[in-house]
């Protein structure tokens, strides 16, 4: 077993340099990072690592199965903000570069990111009050809020209630990720996983220092480093780079919101099949069977989305201050005429648009 205090190597060295930057949102995002319960199988416990989605020193997605051989790498969730007029819409993104079976006739895919968003009501204090939480299981969403909260069913069913663990002095969200697969949910609902000494699984901490890894598939503290996928040469970039780009010379996305992946390196090996491009982004995650919202909006509409999941909001805006998802969209040149490739013919750009504003009316 490598000790945590080992140098850590070249690679993972590169991947911490130069992450760290100040944000109008950092302590934000840094208050309501949730206490990440992760399952693990015993059968390969490093697939089920969290990492950053260029663990590997470079962006290239159809080598992160091949490139898995290892497991020392910074332990990473990704995180935006979205804020409008009443409420913070902030997601955390939980990265593994194989979504993995080890039943036979099974079906395994390169690359793997799903995660949660949280509802947080600007109600004058530092940090704003968690009214609720939608979460992504596999192309499943599902809605949860604490207790107390005002958030009652909308068009969609509440799946259950937030649990909160003390950390640091915060009482944060708790979330969880089965083994294998990863799909996420509010603590416990994916998994049997809770802590105990009998179970495989790892607890991920937030921290404002250096990530850590895993020393096992039992590790119960490992702090994670949260990254902003809007960050220089990060994920949004690399969408807004490869959406320029045909799909051939593409180095990370296939299409607009899904990541590239192929057959190589052992997906899919014996009895099971291997699908290619299959693992999606928070601008391309998607419940098909919700009704009236559509492929994206999490990420680029999340109010939208909020509001068609949820009654009770209240005094509820769909207008923005900071939309950073379609600040870069429009800044990139793209509009309802001009749209990346991909792009889900559902969603009306302009009009998404028309929803950024420079000022909020009173409250």
């Amino acid at each position: 077993m490598i000790p945590r205090t080992s140098v850590l190597t070249s690679a993972v060295c590169l991947l911490l340099a130069g992450t760290a930057s100040a944000g109008p949102y950092d302590a934000l995002v840094f208050h309501h990072a949730p206490v990440h319960y992760q399952d693990t199988d015993s059968s390969d416990y490093p697939s089920d690592y969290i990492t950053a989605f260029d663990y590997d020193s470079d962006r290239i997605s159809t080598n992160n199965w091949d490139n898995r051989a290892g497991g020392l790498w910074p332990a990473t969730v990704y995180y935006s903000v979205v804020e409008s007029c009443s409420h913070y819409f902030v997601t955390y993104s939980f990265f593994h570069p194989r979504d993995w079976s080890d039943t036979i006739f099974d079906q395994e895919h390169e690359n793997d990111l799903e995660g949660a968003l949280l509802v947080v009501r600007k109600d004058g204090t530092s940090f704003g009050k968690l009214e609720g939480m939608i979460t992504v299981f596999h192309t499943n969403f599902f809605s949860f809020t604490p207790a107390g909260s005002p958030l009652t069913d909308g068009n969609e069913t509440i799946d259950g209630t937030v649990s909160f663990e003390a950390h640091n002095g915060v009482n944060r969200p708790k979330t969880v990720q089965e083994a294998k697969g990863h799909g996420l949910k509010a603590w416990p609902y994916a998994s049997d996983f809770n802590g105990s000494v009998n179970q495989d699984g790892i607890i991920y901490y937030p921290t404002q220092g250096a990530a850590e890894y895993p020393t096992s598939g039992n590790d119960r503290f490992v702090p994670y480093r949260l990254v902003d996928i809007h960050a220089a040469n990060g994920m949004w970039a690399a969408a807004l780079n490869d959406a320029t780009l045909p799909s051939s010379s593409a180095q990370t996305f296939n299409t607009w919101g899904t990541f590239k992946g192929d057959t190589s390196g052992g997906c899919g090996s014996g009895l099971k099949s291997c699908s290619s491009n299959s693992a999606n982004t928070p601008w391309g995650w998607d419940d098909g069977d919700d009704g009236a919202s559509y492929r994206g909006e999490f990420a680029l509409d999340p109010a939208h989305l909020v509001d068609h999941y949820f009654n009770g909001t209240g005094t509820f805006s769909q207008q923005y201050v900071s939309n950073p998802y379609l600040q870069g969209l429009r800044a990139a040149g793209y509009n309802s005429a001009h749209l990346p490739s991909g792009f889900p013919s559902q969603l009306n750009l302009d009009a998404m648009y028309s929803k950024l504003t420079a000022t909020c009316p009173a409250q």
